[in-house]
């Protein structure tokens, strides 16, 4: 009876093996008949700024034969010990992981060859779903049958990130300032740690970490007998001399180069196949002189953990510069795209503009006063003014806007209604959810810099709103043309209340406007020779300001990734950084303001009272307004509003 189990058994056991044999087989036959995968031009993009000149490309290809055989077997130790061994994968790694993590009880160790993660690098993105996983596995088939184990680590070598700076060529020269074929034990050792976290092992970064692992890599290299403990010993000991000059003029464009390649995945007159396997030329909207402003009034400022975004367009768009962080090889996250935080008072401009839609003025008025709003359930709300400075009586929209006053801006917010904010905001291109609170007016809501930008250019461009882009142009390798960015503008604000808000925004550096206060941005007057309208915003946690005129709009955002309180130094700082970079950007340019339509007429006015100016004011200046609607009377609001609105 035993004897005739065991049978059964062995014929199950055959089955099984033979179904999975079969099955094994027959993947890597099906994978052999498919198309052979694109390996050398894949991802090859060769990226060009707004005058056509090359920026970034894969131009520094080495081929296997020339890489020095210490970076390959220090690759090879750390990364796939067994790579020259298996098909793709590594079976008893991945049950060894497997094991390892699950009496950790979480997920802390992979077991990816180099097959895999050349795949992942070359096709695929970083989700980690089923599907996804799936794909790298079905590719990872494809690469092994169709190449050399020579031609994939020639291929992973020359594609993979080195802390920011990617293939094993471009880091030798970044940080030895050689090429990769005359690469010592030790520089090898220290080149082969980075990949496995780029922004943790790069010695610019920290060269503590960069030897431990350097040391971790030294120690694989002796065990698979590569070295001897004499040579680990010296190498370990050897003092690396790094390159200073690092050939990389400008490290932080690369945030710019990967917002480049997200619209290039969204761009569906390209044919899918073509990005994935590369070959194409795309014509950026990188203006040179835009980037070498944020980045290098960043460096000259920035000595501190602090983060710093910038965003530069044109108002109709062109994105001509960018920095999603003060260093890029630290950190690859682009906080200018995907960092949503709270704008502060830069929300205000859009609150004013839709009093002007419902018929405020620049001369409208309210009191100024510490002020607790009491609404439905007996729920207060009491904003502060900066600094608890309150002028405790009437001042005009116009000062309210170059103080940024949050009593007044609260009265105008609750006196519209509160969706009005919401609604404005969504009209001028800002995809956050904003809810309709009182804080709302105050930009309690969380935004992203980049929205902003969108809707700030929409007041740059007179009422026009258009999508901010990367991409004027792309062609194949041979020059024909796949895609050109066609302009799509959508009239959103009325063109005459958009120009009284331009000229209200440039009231923040008038002097005519110094009384209890100061305007905002009288700071950073004497730094600028062009007329702009600017915004600044502050909250505990985040700086921001927006500026701009008929060339140029400009973003900048300071705060700590770990939501620290920001100090009145990094505030100041804040300002005197985006003045620094938009006068470097204008330096060669004459002022561009906006023609006055004809529907609108410039009244000499008390800037703090609204009214019509008379021979015992000093300080008057000209305030813009449609016609018929200038200064002839008092208007004063408060009375208007004896209870404030229930917010819902």
């Amino acid at each position: 009876m035993k004897m005739k189990n065991i049978k059964k058994a062995l014929i199950v056991f055959s089955i099984i093996l033979t179904t999975l044999f079969t099955i094994y087989f027959s993947i890597y036959l099906y994978a052999w008949i498919n198309p052979k995968l694109a390996i050398n031009s894949a991802k090859s993009y060769y990226f060009y700024d707004s005058n056509s000149n090359l920026i970034s490309g894969t131009d520094e290809w080495i081929k296997y034969e020339n890489i020095n055989k210490n970076l390959i077997n220090a690759t090879i130790a750390i990364e796939d010990r067994h790579f020259f061994n298996h098909q793709g994968f590594d079976y008893l790694r991945i049950i060894k992981a497997f094991m390892n993590n699950l009496k950790a009880g979480s997920i802390g160790e992979g077991a990816s060859t180099i097959t895999q993660q050349y795949a992942k690098n070359l096709y695929l993105d970083f989700d980690k779903t089923l599907k996804r996983k799936l794909n790298e596995a079905w590719l990872t088939v494809r690469l092994e049958v169709h190449y050399s184990k020579e031609d994939i680590l020639e291929g992973y070598l020359n594609t993979i990130n080195y802390g920011g700076i990617f293939g094993i060529e471009n880091a030798s020269k970044y940080y030895f300032g050689k090429s990769a074929s005359e690469l010592s034990i030790a520089e090898a050792a220290m080149l082969a740690g980075i990949p496995n976290r780029p922004s943790e092992y790069s010695p610019f970064v920290s060269l503590e970490n960069a030897k431990k692992r350097q040391l971790t890599v030294l120690e694989a290299m002796k065990r698979d007998n590569y070295i001897t403990d004499t040579e680990a010993n010296d190498a370990y000991n050897t003092t690396l001399i790094f390159n200073d000059s690092k050939n990389d003029t400008l490290p932080s464009v690369k945030y710019f180069l990967d917002a480049t390649i997200n619209e290039l995945n969204s761009i569906k007159q390209v044919p899918k196949s073509l990005i994935e396997t590369g070959g194409i030329k795309i014509y950026t909207t990188l203006d040179l002189k835009a980037q070498e402003a944020i980045e290098s009034t960043i460096k000259e400022n920035i000595d501190s953990d602090i983060q710093v975004a910038s965003v530069i367009t044109k108002p109709t768009g062109e994105v001509l510069g960018m920095v999603g962080g003060v260093d890029y090889a630290k950190s690859q996250y682009n906080r200018a795209m995907y960092a949503n935080r709270s704008v502060g008072s830069t929300i205000k401009p859009f609150l004013y503009y839709s009093a002007l839609e419902n018929n405020f003025t620049p001369s409208t008025t309210f009191t100024s006063e510490k002020t607790t709003f009491v609404f439905s359930e007996d729920k207060t709300y009491s904003p502060t003014n900066f600094g608890n400075t309150y002028p405790n009586k009437d001042i005009s929209l116009a000062a309210a806007l170059a103080y940024s006053d949050n009593i007044f801006a609260v009265k105008t917010h609750l006196f519209l209604g509160s969706d009005n904010l919401v609604d404005i905001m969504k009209r001028v291109g800002v995809e956050s959810n904003l809810s309709s609170i009182p804080s709302l007016a105050l930009g309690s809501e969380a935004i992203s810099l980049m929205d902003m930008m969108k809707s700030y250019s929409v007041l740059a461009n007179e009422g026009v709103k258009s999508e901010p882009f990367f991409i004027s142009k792309i062609e194949d390798i041979s020059g024909n043309i796949l895609y050109k960015h066609e302009q799509t503008d959508d009239i959103v604000l009325n063109k005459s209340l958009t120009y009284i808000l331009n000229e209200l925004l440039a009231n923040s550096t008038n002097p005519k406007f110094i009384d209890y206060t100061y305007p905002t941005s009288y700071g950073i007057s004497h730094k600028l020779n062009h007329k702009l309208a600017i915004k600044t915003g502050t909250t505990d946690f985040d700086h921001l300001v927006f500026g701009y005129n008929k060339d140029v709009v400009l973003g900048i955002w300071s705060g700590y990734d770990d939501n620290r309180f920001i100090t009145s130094t990094d505030t100041s700082l804040n300002k005197n950084m985006w003045a620094e970079i938009i006068e470097k950007y204008l330096s060669d340019k004459p002022d561009n303001w906006y023609k006055m339509p004809s529907n609108v007429v410039g009244v000499l006015v008390n800037p703090i009272t609204g009214k019509i100016a008379t021979e015992k004011d000093k300080n008057a200046t000209i305030l813009y307004y449609i016609k018929g609607t200038e200064p002839s009377g008092d208007y004063n609001l408060d009375d208007a509003i004896p209870t404030i609105k229930e917010i819902e």
